[in-house]
């Protein structure tokens, strides 16, 4: 690919971040979204999150699903889990299980972990 090329590709995707993301404001006093989608729409960060975090809990490096107890990450992300249900303060959560997790990967726990 050539250099006017590589620059070619990067205009037109800045172009096309700022339109979709400016549309909004342009149009977003014309446009009424209904109740129920409005509803829907506050538990989108949840499951993108989800989405992020799950695979990488449950996920070994080989791409297989690991649900054994073995697997360090799924410990931490329970323990994280139950603080979270216990405290309901979400930096304390993270604080919490990336502690839970570096403990059990730096004491050697499971071996060679994740």
């Amino acid at each position: 690919m050539a250099d006017w090329e590589i620059w070619a590709v990067i205009g037109v995707l800045c172009i096309a971040t700022a339109a979709t993301r400016s549309s909004f404001w342009m149009i977003g006093h014309r446009v009424s979204i209904p109740p129920r989608v409005q509803e829907m729409l506050r538990y989108a960060p949840a499951c993108a999150l989800a989405a992020i975090i799950a695979p990488d809990i449950l996920v070994d490096p080989q791409g297989r699903i690991e649900l054994a107890l073995a697997n360090p990450k799924l410990l931490a992300g329970l323990a994280a889990l139950g603080f979270y249900l216990w405290r309901r303060n979400m930096l304390l959560t993270i604080v919490f299980g990336m502690i839970v997790f570096t403990l059990l990967r730096v004491l050697h726990v499971f071996g060679a972990a994740g």
